[in-house]
């Protein structure tokens, strides 16, 4: 027997599927409507409109962002309308929401849209770790959308997998 080591995980047919490539492409930005309320609780009109006009967007170019109020305040739903006015033509994109929400929402979107058909009668492991914890909901999308379509899927990582479904 030779000393020579053999990757066989490398040699494998088997697909590692990371749920981080499905995330936001884009920087996700929040953007907290607290800072523009009169004493972080009441929203005053007018002040509110003069603040959101001269407020400098730039920071927000091309970027996702999220609109929110880490408060406990009553926001009108013209005040959000009004926020996104002026955000709409430099970001990439406005969603509602805390960062960790939109990024959530987004890798669910992109995994439900996502192109399946490189995993057709593959043998397919959904990554059990990362630089982010992926809540269940992304995994049970991701199962959801390759299950009857992989030949086996399974969790975790190659060197210990754990099984998932098998299709015969």
């Amino acid at each position: 027997m030779s000393g020579e080591i053999i990757n066989r995980v490398a040699k494998s047919s088997v697909i590692t599927l990371d749920l981080e490539d499905f995330c936001a492409k884009h920087k996700v930005i929040e953007f907290d409507i607290k800072q523009f309320l009169f004493e972080e609780t009441i929203l005053k009109e007018k002040e509110f409109r003069s603040n959101i006009k001269n407020f400098d967007f730039s920071k927000y170019k091309d970027s996702i962002v999220c609109i929110h109020c880490s408060c406990d305040a009553i926001i009108p739903m013209w005040a959000y309308m009004l926020v996104v006015k002026y955000l709409v033509n430099s970001c990439f994109k406005v969603y509602y929401g805390d960062k960790q929400t939109v990024i959530n929402k987004i890798t669910l979107d992109n995994i439900q849209s996502s192109d399946i058909s490189i995993y057709k009668n593959k043998r397919v492991i959904i990554k059990g770790c990362g630089k982010f914890s992926s809540p269940e909901a992304l995994y049970i999308a991701i199962t959801n959308k390759l299950i009857n379509h992989v030949k086996s899927l399974m969790f975790g990582e190659a060197c210990s997998a754990v099984p998932i479904h098998k299709n015969k």
